[in-house]
């Protein structure tokens, strides 16, 4: 049976969630998983629902006939289908271990999602991309050919119709036309030091002032560098014992596995905008199954 999932945000008020209830109720859907969140600060409320559609019905049918339910309340709202995958392209520049964790996940299929291509600045990592029979594009990027290397990031990214860009180590600023034209459809992953480690060697520094946590954080991208609203984060303790390259190899560990849980997160739709914020719901029962352990 198809499982769908509606998503809607909207001024907080009484009688929503009885609205979406009775909504799929009478349309023959059954609710299988549910999570909401009243932000009383913002006064913004939020939901996600899996449903199946024991009676059969499209969802181009259910997203059509919700509207006079959203109306009501003014909802922002989205039906899709669970199954369905996203269009993904990844870049990088030469530190591949958040790119390979990304590529094995997918082949176990531990996250369902299709890589129309991945992107560049180096020629490192062709040889591990092409034999996954994935296009790769290697577009270099100066201080001069900037916006034409951006305009041909661009141009994949419309001819492959990718729905997110995931920035696996991309050593690249982009411009904030990129970051207005794709809001909301770009990850990052970055050490979690910033601000109090800027620049080269920020697990040296970090050695060197005897930091007790490594993180990372994952977040979107927007024009303000580093600063988007944070979809994901996470820490490792480390001690006294550990050298500056332990440090090294415990952030890329790290930083692995924070970007694929935000890019997990956003391909289930379990992430929403709150203004500097975000909202993300626990991942529905089963979604993170794979097909294979290796």
């Amino acid at each position: 049976m198809t499982k769908f999932a509606l998503n809607v945000s909207c001024a907080s008020t009484r009688g929503i969630v009885a609205a979406i209830a009775n909504y799929l109720a009478d349309h023959g859907c059954n609710i299988t998983d549910s999570s909401q969140y009243d932000d009383l600060e913002t006064g913004r409320f939020f939901m996600r629902v899996s449903f199946t559609s024991e009676a059969g019905q499209e969802l181009s049918t259910l997203h059509d006939g919700f509207a006079s339910v959203a109306g009501e309340f003014g909802m922002d709202y989205d039906f899709h289908d669970e199954a369905a995958r996203m269009k993904v392209v990844i870049m990088v520049s030469r530190f591949g271990h958040c790119l390979n964790d990304l590529l094995y996940r997918v082949r176990i299929g531990a996250l369902p999602i299709d890589i129309v291509a991945v992107i560049s600045n180096h020629m490192d990592y062709q040889k591990v991309v092409v034999n996954q029979d994935i296009p790769f594009h290697c577009i270099k990027v100066t201080k001069t050919n900037k916006p034409m290397a951006e305009a041909q990031i661009m141009d994949v990214v419309r001819e492959t119709g990718a729905d997110l860009i995931v920035l696996a180590r991309y050593m690249q600023i982009l411009s904030d036309d990129m970051c207005r034209e794709m809001s909301g459809r770009i990850i990052n992953i970055h050490h979690s030091f910033l601000p109090s480690f800027k620049g080269a060697n920020p697990y040296k520094q970090a050695f060197e002032r005897g930091v007790k946590l490594i993180g990372a954080t994952s977040h979107y991208v927007t024009a303000d560098l580093d600063e988007g609203p944070i979809i994901e984060q996470d820490t490792v303790r480390v001690t006294h014992a550990q050298s500056a390259a332990d440090y090294v190899s415990l952030g890329r560990d790290v930083e692995a596995q924070v970007l694929a849980r935000a890019v997990h997160a956003h391909i289930h739709r379990r992430v929403f905008l709150n203004g500097n914020k975000t909202v993300v719901f626990p991942a529905s029962p089963g979604s993170y199954a794979s097909e294979r352990m290796g």
